[in-house]
């Protein structure tokens, strides 16, 4: 499944290449795709391990932090979080930095995973805590740590604005586009934040957080690992149902301006994957969809 342009594609065989150049006391483990996002292609391999290898040339510096930062602010958090075994260099059949990193056992969060939602906003409520009270350590925003959601929402009004207009060519039927526009465009005029910068995760959505017995057990794929103002990271919780909503709200104690910013980036990141993936990621495309039904939902139930 092709989902950008510059893509380069990726195969069991391209994968096996690689691991006889740089591990090859790895290159025999059985191997076995183990999901693709939209910036990464995964492949388990063996019982304890993960290739994880980027998409596009673009998606390179991501891995590379990934690779800087994990082990880094692994220590500060109670969560399991990726850890990298190998950093791979690019070769003339793969041009581009990939990793190998710790295989992670647990269940994609969702309604046959957890059993309490109300505790289970309250549990990833705790990692962001932990996580935003991580000293930056001398990182900054700048560079890959550097990403538009961790800013202001202003300088995204032009681009968000032409993805509500596609959302009414391709969801108008069944959304109320002109309900998430109002809400979009009244967060415009909120005051920006004006807190210290943190460290941003930048991707909360439930395929990146793992639950065992029921409740949150690691947090994964840092792709998106960021310094900025907090406030988008989160806008996933409308991934989550109302349960998981307000316990988070509540434990994060998230007044009325933050809550609407947070909503307004949730909108944000909505409209522009349906804009976006339309044609070639439906899965995606379906996620974004019941997170702006979520939105819609509950800006009704007010």
């Amino acid at each position: 499944m092709t989902l950008h342009e510059d893509e380069i594609a990726v195969d069991e065989a391209l994968v096996r290449a690689l691991l006889r150049r740089q591990r090859p006391e790895w290159a025999g483990l059985p191997l076995s795709p183990a999901g693709a996002g939209t910036e990464n292609t995964m492949y388990r391999l063996g019982d304890d391990l993960l290739v994880r290898l980027p998409r596009t040339p673009g998606r390179g510096g991501s891995v590379r932090k990934e690779q800087e930062w994990l082990p880094r602010l692994a220590p500060f958090l109670t969560c399991p979080i990726p850890e990298p075994v190998h950093a791979g260099t690019p070769t003339a059949v793969f041009p581009l930095v990939w990793s190998v990193h710790r295989w992670i056992d647990g269940d994609e969060v969702g309604p046959d995973t957890v059993r309490d939602w109300a505790a289970f906003g309250t549990d990833l409520a705790a990692f962001v805590r932990e996580l935003h009270g991580i000293g930056l350590m001398g990182a900054t925003r700048a560079d890959e740590l550097s990403w538009y959601r961790g800013g202001g929402l202003e300088p995204c009004g032009q681009w968000i604005g032409r993805c509500l207009d596609d959302c009414r060519s391709t969801v108008g039927s069944e959304l109320d586009v002109d309900l998430l526009e109002r809400l979009w465009r009244a967060a415009l005029t909120l005051p920006e934040p004006s807190g210290p910068h943190v460290w941003l995760h930048g991707d909360l959505k439930p395929t990146n957080l793992l639950a065992r017995e029921g409740r949150l057990h690691a947090v994964i794929d840092f792709g998106a690992l960021s310094v900025g103002f907090p406030d988008a990271e989160h806008s996933t919780i409308w991934d989550l149902p109302p349960q998981a909503r307000q316990s988070y709200r509540d434990a994060l104690d998230l007044d009325d301006v933050t809550w609407a910013r947070a909503r307004a980036w949730a909108i944000a990141v909505g409209v522009s994957g349906i804009s976006y993936y339309w044609r070639t990621f439906p899965t995606f495309v379906d996620e974004c969809r019941a997170r702006l039904r979520a939105i819609v939902a509950d800006t009704a139930a007010c």
